[in-house]
């Protein structure tokens, strides 16, 4: 059944309950509470346990690019809605993993490279499709649904690893995120047709902005993916350690990943607040804010003890929740829309290798060293120097078009 709309804002809701089952949290944010009991249930080491996931994270950051430029070829629709299948029956094959390292990384590899149909990509094409003026505040919002699932997931993940054990609990929650997110493409994820959205979205052949040779050309291209993936590499990194981090210092298992609910939520204000910041400032120097303040969120996580690991992940969550906004945000208004899905994919492709790079690093310089502090100090210094090269960007090359669109202005009544 088709439900037509022109409204824009329904678009902006498919995407918030979509993505509240998108890959970070059921995958990404679910690292930590999945990594010791597959730890226990395979003997392995925390660095081979965090490799083995790691990798997974890597297939699905090169498989991002290539559904962009399929769903800038063939719409978003005949893409992810079966991509959303696949997903769930590779989801559901983890659970049939034996004790092999290799073959359980190649089904996480497998269940990583579908899950990227689930990444915000499809969302956030047709969101920067429909929407201009208002764009950061959509994907703002839109983009909060993230936050919400990273608040439930690990939580749910917790209660399902305690019932089912973690064998069960990845193909419920495959199953979950098919229930949830099917019917919301299905029903209200698309591109504009001509003359909606505050676009007047046109044909491919109006659009303006640069083609993915062109956009690789550029020196601002670069420079946003060398900032993405360090701001991956140290927040998604040390987010994904949180619960092993807290249970060494004898913290429950269920307090731990009660904190990363937190997390959840503190990205979910993050994507709230820069999307509707940069509608309004200079994204750059909203970045820079936001890029800092996990710094101090190394700090207290480092110590804890007490309500410091709470603060710690609010500070992480924001930082987090502003990249995921400002990637579609700034290619946008960097690279324009002619291309978007595929130099989107790219650019979340990088972020993608950074958090999985990150997360595996975490585990490796736990095994030399037995503590999460030397990662922490080079997070922290990754994240200064993202800061620079956001700062280099300079003027928007495809800023807000401030003329009034005629179809949005009220006409007068026909006698």
């Amino acid at each position: 059944m088709r439900v037509g709309f022109t409204n824009p804002w329904w678009v902006v809701v498919g995407a918030v309950g979509g993505l509240v089952v998108c890959n970070g949290p059921v995958l990404g944010f679910t690292f930590g509470v999945f990594l010791k009991p597959i730890m226990a249930d395979m003997g392995w080491q925390r660095g081979t346990a965090s490799f083995a996931l790691s990798f997974g994270g890597i297939c699905s950051a090169l498989t991002v690019p290539v559904l962009g430029r399929m769903m800038d070829r063939w719409s978003i629709r005949r893409v992810a809605l079966p991509g959303l299948v696949f997903y769930a029956f590779a989801m559901c094959l983890l659970g049939l993993s034996p004790k092999s390292v290799v073959i359980f990384t190649l089904l996480f590899a497998l269940a990583e490279a579908a899950s990227a149909v689930q990444t915000p990509i499809g969302y956030a094409k047709a969101i920067s499709a429909w929407f201009d003026r208002r764009r950061g505040l959509a994907l703002g919002i839109a983009m909060s649904g993230v936050g919400l699932g990273g608040f439930i997931m690990p939580q749910l993940a917790q209660a399902l690893i305690e019932r089912v054990g973690w064998r069960g609990a990845y193909p419920i929650l495959g199953l979950i995120t098919l229930a949830i997110a099917f019917p919301l493409v299905a029903l209200w994820i698309r591109e504009p047709r001509p003359g909606e959205g505050e676009c007047r979205a046109a044909t491919a052949a109006d659009l303006t902005g640069l083609t993915v040779r062109a956009a690789a050309g550029t020196r601002r291209f670069w420079l946003m993916g060398a900032a993405f993936f360090l701001v991956a590499i140290a927040i998604n990194g040390t987010v994904a350690h949180v619960v092993p981090l807290l249970t060494d210092h004898g913290i429950s298992a269920g307090a731990a990943a009660a904190v990363m609910g937190i997390f959840g939520l503190a990205t979910m204000t993050g994507r709230l607040l820069a999307g509707y910041l940069v509608d309004r400032i200079f994204a750059p120097f909203v970045a820079t804010v936001f890029f800092l303040a996990p710094i101090a969120g190394f700090v207290l996580l480092s110590g804890a003890s007490g309500a410091l690991p709470g603060i710690g992940v609010i500070l992480l969550g924001l930082g987090l929740g502003t990249e995921i906004d400002l990637i579609a945000f700034l290619v946008s208004r960097y690279m324009g829309p002619r291309a978007f899905g595929e130099i989107y994919g790219y650019c979340f492709m990088i972020f993608g290798l950074g958090s999985s790079f990150g997360r595996f690093l975490g585990g490796f310089v736990y095994d030399l060293a037995g503590s999460y502090d030397p990662a922490l100090i080079g997070a922290a210094g990754a994240l200064v120097v993202a800061v620079i090269l956001v700062n280099l960007l300079g003027p928007y090359a495809y800023p807000v078009r401030r003329e009034i669109e005629p179809l949005l202005v009220r006409q007068p009544a026909t006698p």
